[in-house]
């Protein structure tokens, strides 16, 4: 006998599978024409921005056509070694970077559900005082606490967003809650948009039994299901504009080789939303022509590095869901702490040290525990469109974020000793290995290099910021390009500042909020 849950997953997966093979989804792999299409509403991508919109404006009966560069692919397609899953699901591979003073590399989801798909599920709000900031300093309109409310709590519910349970845990995240206390500091556990969680660890590399709720098992099924249309492997070259209006793109079909088939799609549209991402959004508009003296400028990565603890006893983390506690308490000064794992090939990746020295960290796989340090940038970057089919991303740690890195790295490495580790490695090229309380108390004023730092940034943002004034932002409070009318643009790429958190709901907020504002002033469905 089947048990209920398990027969209630197997439902699900069989409604998702029916989703994605229905008409309404078009693999451009598969067009053997040109296709040609009028719509009230264009979309250019599935992540959290262009999902929720679509979403929102098909359910009131709008006509929308969605429009993915990666394939449609679900949690039967996922569970393949990383390498394979990297090359499905990643932006050249998981290899997209920022060049700049220190190579820091940028994870992007390539399918559908963009980045959401490979994320972890975290999800929290923006911190009131950043939401606020972006009102009385930025001059953006409408996007206090009061105003968003209404939206992150309908996110939440629908995404079944909730405080990591006992069951999943781990011990990865109660070594880190245990270190904290012991020094006095104050943490919570992390908030994931999940249903069904197994805790296989994956989360990077797509959820198996997609029990995360990513764009591509809610929001994008949801809008299929209002009646959109979604175009797989199509990649839009350029957004059409005549006389200072938007009225469509043009985009060109891609094969199971990535490289265009020679057949496209056109789309003629009364609105058009791009949603893909503040490193591509930027380029396409530039490529279409948009001109904006801040277009591309102000890039934000939150740029994080991972500080990894070698413990006496077994911590087997990979147990347990990848981000699981944090302390927020810094969060005012632009730093975060958070309990974080991932599968062995890419934890070795964040390892510094070479040789003997880095295969014998990896050899206690199964007694370590990591963290990440996180912070709030400085907009210290940009993107241009560039020649290549992906743009040039530039950028510089700025000083105070330098400083706040290795103040980072300091504490996190102290509350991993207070919770009984016996070496800490805090991803610095000049410091591999920590083995006292006092070397880790050491790097809080360490005049490093941002060289000498091994970082990541999971999170771009900032590159079509907001602002009703247009000397200010590229869009208005509402995602309106300033100078194109019907332009808008609907995903990171609007967030004036680093919010200090995963972007995600956020973007899913604004989302919910501009497409109310759309419907309204698109009128009478077609």
């Amino acid at each position: 006998m089947i048990a209920p849950a398990a027969a209630e997953h197997r439902r699900d997966v069989e409604r998702l599978l029916a989703v994605v093979r229905s008409p309404q989804v078009r693999d451009g792999a598969l067009q053997e024409r040109d296709h040609s299409l009028r719509v009230q509403v264009c979309v250019v991508g599935s992540g959290a921005g262009g999902a929720t919109i679509a979403r929102e404006l098909a359910r009131r009966g709008h006509t929308v056509v969605l429009i993915e560069e990666g394939a449609y692919r679900t949690g039967r397609d996922f569970g393949d070694p990383p390498p394979v899953m990297l090359r499905a699901l990643y932006r050249e591979q998981g290899q997209t970077r920022a060049i700049g003073d220190v190579p820091i590399p940028i994870p992007l989801g390539r399918c559908v559900g963009g980045t959401t798909t490979i994320g972890w599920g975290t999800c929290e709000r923006a911190p009131d005082d950043v939401l606020r900031a972006w009102e009385t300093e930025h001059g953006v309109s409408g996007v206090g606490p009061g105003e968003l409310a209404r939206f992150y709590v309908r996110a939440e519910g629908e995404l079944g967003v909730a405080q990591v349970p006992d069951e999943l845990f781990g011990r990865n995240a109660e070594l880190l809650e245990r270190g904290a206390s012991a020094l006095g500091h104050q943490g919570a556990r992390v908030a994931r948009n999940v249903r069904g969680c197994l805790a296989t660890g994956v989360c990077g590399l797509g959820c198996p039994q997609d029990a995360k709720q990513a764009m591509h098992v809610s929001y994008v099924p949801s809008a299929l299901g209002a009646g959109a249309v979604l175009y797989t492997r199509t990649r839009v070259e350029r957004v059409l504009v005549s006389q200072g209006r938007a009225f469509g793109v043009q985009a060109v079909f891609l094969g199971e080789n990535d490289r265009p088939t020679g057949l496209g799609l056109r789309v003629v549209a009364d609105r058009v939303v791009v949603a893909c991402g503040a490193l591509l959004t930027p380029a396409l508009l530039e490529r279409s022509g948009v001109k904006h003296e801040l277009l591309g400028r102000n890039l934000h990565l939150q740029p994080s590095l991972r500080v990894v603890a070698r413990f006496p006893e077994d911590v087997r983390a990979w147990t347990a869901v990848p981000q699981g506690y944090a302390v927020r308490e810094l969060a005012a000064e632009g730093i975060s702490i958070a309990s974080t794992f991932q599968p062995p090939s890419l934890t070795a990746l964040a390892l510094p040290g070479l040789g003997a020295t880095h295969k014998n960290v990896m050899a206690h796989y199964a007694q370590l525990a990591s963290c990440s340090v996180t912070v709030a940038d400085q907009a210290g970057g940009s993107v241009r469109a560039g020649r290549r089919s992906f743009p040039d991303v530039r950028y510089a740690l700025h000083d105070v974020d330098r400083r706040k890195l290795l103040r980072g790295a300091s504490l996190a490495a102290e509350m991993l000793f207070a919770a009984g580790a016996v070496e800490v490695h805090p991803a610095i090229h000049s410091r591999p290995v920590l083995r006292t309380v006092d070397e880790a108390r050491a790097l809080r004023d360490a005049d490093l290099p941002a060289s000498d730092l091994i970082l990541e940034g999971f999170h771009p943002m900032g590159t079509a910021r907001m602002a009703d004034d247009p000397k200010r932002g590229v869009t208005s409070s509402m995602g309106e390009v300033h100078g194109v009318r019907d332009l808008h643009v609907v995903d990171a790429s609007l967030l004036p500042t680093a919010c200090g958190v995963a972007p995600q709901m956020t973007i899913v907020a604004l989302a919910m909020r501009i497409g109310e504002w759309m419907s309204d002033e698109l009128g009478a469905p077609l």
